[in-house]
């Protein structure tokens, strides 16, 4: 038999044992209601990737789940529907014993049956088209910070720190995931049973008498996060010697007048030199120091291990410990032990007025600013939407009160600061996430939380009566300590901003 006979033979063979059977089984609701099903959702994508296209989208998080999620899932379920309605009907009909012994002829000289094949030949080509796109952009929206952030009620608090911080251009996902197979897998659990935990409590920000399933606030640190040489260090050189910065922090006093303040110093952030010589806090710290923390948010530490240029090593203990080692999470130190909130940064109410007194958001030239703005800051309020309300009207009630003349002149700066005090606090207070100022403590420093004092607290020693340092000098060099316009800015050049 020759190849063209071969393969009229091929084709005869696929009309009568496939071609057949598959029309003859395919008429059937269940068949029928799941191509409907794939057309109208396939239809409907296709419409939104184009609008996409052209930029027509508005930035709605919610549209992403419905078009790059649950369309997509709509439409795999059509065409899932085609054989299991197949399936039924070939069973009820071998059961009734009803299965004909040759099915309807198929006749591909008829035009109209061979324009039925070109159809279904090009919608299966669509289909599988639809499926790839749908595919790649679920993939990519679900690695999205809009998908993160804002689908998700609970991450509100950490997705409203994000914007605000130095990470904000980098994906979640870089930190959370990472790359691999692996790792996206486990993500992908994980986010589900999150996602499952919040679906039988979705109206907690309406409803927050309920108990949510989901732990509030969300727990810090992430015991998952993957150490920092696949974190951090995909951007930062923790080698690279960064020397000393100059840091000059202004704060204001509760007085009438604000009283101005800056505290000047010189950071030690030192790294490792050209000649591999490790210096000041990064380079101490390096990847040599083991620690074994008893709370949850790493911040009693009282055992820590660090390891010699001669490989030796010497441990210091706590004295309650009396040379025991204690019971704990034991942790090789890197970035997040110091910089555990460097992406989702919330500050104190006294930080954040200073800040915003500094740049000049809140004005400095309004008496009792600081200490009022404190206070509201601090107030007790239901929710965010409450506080948007109460905080600028109890500013301006004061004014009105206790400083008539400042609303008479400078009443646009009252309305400002009273907005500016909403924003500070939509920034960092979430009541229905019971999270308030100094709910996640931050390790950097150690003016607001114990951060270096954690182990520099002289407490800390080593079985020879060594403890480990609390010399100041050994980060930061003192050049003004809340000083009035110190005199070594000027020296230095530096003027700070009329407010």
């Amino acid at each position: 038999m020759t190849g063209g006979w071969g393969g009229v033979s091929v084709l005869q063979r696929f009309r009568e044992s496939w071609l057949r059977p598959a029309l003859f089984f395919g008429n059937n609701p269940i068949s029928l209601v799941g191509g409907a099903i794939t057309t109208a959702s396939g239809v409907t994508l296709i419409g939104y990737w184009l609008v996409e296209l052209f930029g027509r989208v508005t930035d709605n998080p919610y549209l992403g789940i419905i078009f790059f999620l649950i369309l997509p899932a709509i439409f795999l379920l059509g065409l899932a529907l085609i054989p299991v309605g197949v399936f039924i009907r070939r069973r009820k009909l071998r059961k009734a014993g009803q299965i004909p012994a040759e099915f309807p002829k198929v006749d591909l000289n008829d035009p109209i049956f061979r324009h039925g094949l070109d159809i279904v030949f090009v919608a299966t080509i669509v289909n599988l088209l639809v499926v790839a796109v749908a595919s790649y952009h679920g993939a990519n929206y679900m690695d999205s910070p809009q998908f993160c952030g804002r689908s998700c009620h609970v991450m509100t608090p950490e997705y409203t720190a994000y914007q605000i911080s130095a990470h904000s251009h980098v994906a979640c996902v870089e930190c959370h995931i990472g790359t691999g197979a692996q790792a996206y897998f486990s993500a992908k659990v994980n986010g589900t049973k999150q996602l499952i935990e919040v679906s039988f409590h979705p109206l907690a920000p309406l409803a927050p008498h309920l108990i949510p399933n989901y732990p509030t606030p969300i727990p810090s640190p992430v015991t998952s996060l993957r150490p920092a040489r696949y974190t951090c260090e995909s951007c930062h050189t923790p080698t690279r010697f960064d020397g000393d910065k100059l840091l000059v922090k202004s704060t204001f006093a509760d007085d009438e007048q604000n009283s101005e303040s800056q505290t000047v110093l010189i950071l030690h952030l030192g790294g490792e030199d050209s000649f591999s010589h490790r210096s000041g806090i990064h380079g101490v710290h390096l990847g040599h120091i083991e620690y074994i923390a008893t709370d949850p948010t790493r911040t009693a530490i009282p055992w820590v291990q660090r390891t010699n240029p001669d490989g030796t090593l010497t441990t210091y203990g706590a004295t309650a410990l009396k040379g025991a080692q204690p019971q704990g999470e034991r942790r090789v130190m890197d970035c997040i032990d110091c910089h555990n909130r460097a992406a989702h940064t919330f500050v104190t109410a006294e930080e954040a007025i200073d800040r915003a007194m500094a740049d000049g958001s809140i004005s400095a030239s309004l008496p009792w600013i600081h200490k009022e703005g404190l206070e509201l800051l601090k107030g007790d309020y239901s929710s965010q939407a409450d506080a948007g309300v109460k905080i600028p009207e109890q500013l301006e009630a004061f004014y009105r009160a206790q400083h008539p003349e400042v609303m008479d002149k400078n009443a646009v700066l009252v309305t400002a600061a009273g907005q500016q005090l909403v924003t500070l606090y939509d920034q960092n207070v979430f009541p229905f996430m019971k999270v308030t100022w100094g709910t996640h403590p931050n390790h950097i420093g150690h003016q607001d939380y114990p951060g270096c004092f954690r182990c520099h607290d002289g407490d800390h020693v080593a079985k020879d009566g060594g403890a480990i340092t609390q010399d100041c000098s050994a980060c930061h060099n003192l050049l003004a300590v809340e000083e009035a316009k110190p005199k070594v800015l000027s020296d230095l050049g530096i003027q700070l901003p009329n407010k």
